[in-house]
């Protein structure tokens, strides 16, 4: 009798050298055909403030409602990946690349970790998977339009006291996994006070000075900017 060949492994799929260019999500809105309510106002003009959105509560579930809202939204991926580097040791990466071994042999699966936000006020995070590099970053950017927040900004600095929204009004804590991570208000002109991968959330939701402290495993990264993403949220505790 002859002998069936088992399928080979599949290859190891190849990892951008750099940040991929961040794809922008339904480009087309005029082909968008609103399925909830929330997406029949602002398509009929009834709604069209996404702070009136976010501050009513309400659940954003179609991600051309802020498409539509805020067509200047921008986005940054977080490294959450890693790959041996060039001279040995470890390099960070934007996709992380895990492997399930099955009978046929190995499949890969793609991950990302993105941040959106206007730079003024609007910020969310969301991760997507997929075995495409390409449609895993279009997921994650999905997920984060559906998981949007406000922040509210100030000057809580005592050393400040100036009344304009370049930092927070007053200390946030927050909690992700093993990770918490402290907010406290500066005066202006101290910047960014924290690693370059949380830079990005606090510029995308247009925060401008700030002191940050942090305990637990802050290696983690997707652990790390969701607890700074819970200690933002938090800041909506008290009314404006």
């Amino acid at each position: 009798m002859e002998e069936t060949e088992i399928s080979e492994e599949k290859e190891t799929p190849e990892i951008p050298e750099t940040t991929p260019e961040l794809p922008v999500i339904s480009k087309d809105l005029e082909k968008w055909v609103p399925k909830t309510s929330l997406g029949k106002a602002v398509m009929n003009g009834e709604i069209n403030s996404i702070e009136e959105i976010l501050l009513s509560g309400k659940k954003i579930r179609e991600p051309e409602i802020v498409d539509k809202l805020l067509p200047n939204l921008k986005s940054e991926l977080i490294l959450i990946g890693g790959r041996t580097g060039k001279g040995g040791g470890r390099e960070r990466i934007p996709i992380r690349t895990t492997a399930t071994m099955t009978k046929s042999g190995r499949r890969f699966t793609m991950k990302a970790f993105v941040v959106v936000g206007n730079e003024d006020g609007i910020v969310g995070i969301g991760k997507g998977s997929s075995p495409e590099g390409r449609k895993v970053v279009n997921k994650a950017i999905r997920n984060a339009k559906l998981n949007l927040i406000f922040v509210n900004r100030g000057c809580g600095s005592w050393e400040c006291s100036c009344g304009e929204k370049h930092s927070i009004p007053f200390k946030t804590i927050g909690k992700c996994g093993s990770v918490r991570v402290e907010l406290i208000p500066a005066p202006k002109g101290v910047g960014l006070v924290c690693n370059d991968e949380i830079k990005k959330i606090f510029r995308l939701a247009g925060i401008k000075d700030i002191w940050t402290k942090s305990f637990g495993n802050t290696a983690t990264n997707i652990n790390f900017v969701s607890a700074i993403f819970d200690a933002l949220k938090n800041l909506n505790i008290y009314k404006r």
